[in-house]
């Protein structure tokens, strides 16, 4: 069993920056693929980033060369720095951790909102 733990969100201004942080329970995270996800209001879960056990990354286009996430296997945590922050990235941000099929688990979620 693994548990994810999510920090960081808040309330920002358009073009301001967050970082999130997602701190795993485990000894075992350094081989579980990581990803961020959010959901917005009325809107479907979607991927934001994600990084491989390898230290692979892809993100998706509405927020490629804004946010960055990395790892930090030695803190069993895993980082979304999101810079030129928008309306539209506001969302519940979700953080995932994914080993082949079989395990697949879930933070509870943490809010970022971005308004003036």
């Amino acid at each position: 069993q693994v548990q994810l733990v999510e920090s960081g969100g808040g309330l920002v201004q358009p073009g301001g920056s967050l970082r999130l942080s997602c701190a795993a329970s485990g000894s075992i995270f350094v081989i579980y693929d990581m990803g961020w996800y959010r959901q917005a209001p009325g809107k479907q879960r979607e991927l934001v980033a994600a990084i491989t056990s390898g230290g692979s990354t892809n993100y998706a286009d509405s927020v490629k060369g804004r946010f960055s996430i990395s790892r930090d296997n030695a803190k069993n945590t895993v980082y979304l720095q999101m810079n030129s922050l928008k309306p539209e990235d506001t969302a519940v941000y979700y953080c995932n951790g994914r080993l082949g099929v079989k395990y697949n688990y879930w933070g509870q979620g943490t809010q970022v909102t971005v308004s003036s």
